[in-house]
């Protein structure tokens, strides 16, 4: 058993989780009130590095409660004496790259990735582009909970001014065109793009149809209340039959705010994280360039990656789940490849954190340059049977302190014995326990993952 959360901040009530603030908008903590100490919160942290005149961007996605918390966020900015650089409407990887490309001191995304549109949360990238690490997130929270009956801050002139950020979109898309040397790479690939009516919804088919593709674009119609709603990466039923239907070469899924892909083969079938990290090592192998011949990856992807790297030559790094967790680990020693099996993919030669749309190029140029499609270049890896369940829970007891708990997992755990693998996890953004098995026979597997969750819900079950 494994569980994939680091420590709780030294408050009782931790205020960032696995990835950031989240929640339903508009009821605690991710509402206007918090949402204005933490801009002020984040002018002190950055002050306290000893930056002059403090400029921080904000970039959001389209949900309803967006405009309400970037108002929020930026009356806290410049009532700290702190500058606003608005982006607008761009992608999660897309404020990284800007707030070290324009030397601003912090970025900040509004976004529940994923999530519903009724849920909004708040991530925060430090000057170089990168989420913050937890020891600057827990003195954030500290700030924050220091914030009540404050002093007035800065009078006059010291107060924040706003400015736009011209063209940031277009910036962003410029640098991704970068990436490959070669003009129109793309050119004859028809591809279907699923936006999930979220902040890519202009510059995904924008980007792919500069670089030479023909693309069919759905989810590109944000309301404000419909983004991930039947789409993008989380439900990628209708890009899967869309692909068919177009006799596409590719189908690429999107969620939210961008930071993630799901990809759809000729055939409709899915291709998950697992199967690209697989094939886009090996191609790195080929090459020279995967940097100490290491792929990382969370608990939760597959053995068959595990599998389809070793007998490459190549090993899998492991660690909790959650990009930031990913991203922290190749940085520590300077890996160039990561992800999750959810399509956060990492290539941290050209982006300091998940980013939906530079996968797609990988993938793309990867068929271009083999000559394959996307249904045999997956083939170099094989998937072990892999079954999740979610179990809702009322309060976050120690999962280890349940001995029944404990003695199920270590039973199937023990019938599994070095052929499969159990995990079970809180979620870090949700009241849920997750539970993985994985193994050869998929009846089996399935049988362990329901024992395991049964016996979870009637002892920590809400």
């Amino acid at each position: 058993m494994g569980t994939a959360d680091r420590p709780s901040a030294s408050t009782s009530r931790p205020l960032f989780g696995t990835d950031g603030v989240r929640g339903v908008a508009n009821v605690d903590p991710v509402t206007a009130e918090t949402t204005l100490r933490l801009g002020r919160a984040l002018v002190q942290l950055c002050a306290a590095r000893g930056a002059p005149r403090l400029q921080l961007l904000v970039g959001t996605d389209t949900r309803l409660s967006g405009d309400m918390l970037e108002a929020a966020l930026t009356a806290g900015i410049c009532s700290a004496g702190g500058d606003v650089l608005v982006a607008g409407t761009v992608p999660t990887p897309a404020v990284g790259f800007l707030t070290s490309s324009l030397q601003a001191a912090a970025g900040v995304v509004i976004s529940a990735s994923h999530n519903a549109f009724e849920d909004n949360g708040i991530k925060v990238f430090g000057p170089d582009g990168f989420k913050l690490p937890d020891t600057e997130t827990h003195e954030l929270e500290r700030l924050i909970g220091e914030a009540e009956g404050e002093p007035s801050g800065p009078t006059g002139g010291e107060v924040g001014r706003v400015r736009l950020v011209p063209a940031s979109a277009q910036r962003y898309v410029a640098r991704l065109c970068r990436v490959l040397p070669r003009p129109r790479p793309f050119e004859g690939m028809k591809m279907v793009i699923d936006c999930a009516h979220g902040a890519a919804y202009r510059i995904g088919p924008e980007l792919f149809t500069a670089l030479g593709a023909q693309v069919v674009a759905i989810g590109v119609q944000p309301d404000g209340m419909n983004i991930n709603r039947d789409s993008g990466a989380v439900h990628p039923q209708r890009l899967q039959e869309r692909v068919v239907t177009e006799r596409a070469h590719l189908g690429l899924a999107l969620d939210g705010d961008a930071d993630r892909a799901i990809f759809v083969d000729q055939l409709g079938e899915l291709v998950d994280g697992d199967e690209v990290l697989a094939m886009i090592a090996a191609e790195m192998l080929a090459r020279g360039t995967l940097r100490q011949a290491t792929v990382v990856a969370t608990v939760m992807s597959n053995l068959g990656l595990e599998v389809a790297l070793r007998t490459r030559g190549a090993r899998l790094l492991r660690t909790p789940v959650g990009d930031r967790f990913v991203v922290e680990e190749m940085r520590r020693h300077e890996y160039n490849l990561g992800g999750e099996q959810s399509g956060h993919l990492v290539f941290l030669d050209h982006s300091t954190t998940g980013d939906g749309l530079l996968a797609g190029l990988h993938v793309a140029d990867l068929m271009v340059r083999q000559q394959q499609p996307l249904s045999e270049l997956k083939r170099i890896m094989s998937k072990y049977p892999q079954v999740m369940r979610s179990i809702r829970v009322t309060t976050r007891q120690a999962i280890e302190s349940v001995p029944a708990v404990q003695q199920t997992i270590a039973s199937v755990q023990a019938a599994l014995s070095d052929r499969g693998r159990v995990l079970v996890r809180y979620s870090g953004t949700e009241p849920l326990i997750r539970v993985m098995v994985e193994g050869e026979d998929g009846g089996r597997v399935t049988a362990y993952a329901d024992e395991i969750a049964a016996v979870i819900a009637a002892q920590m079950g809400a």
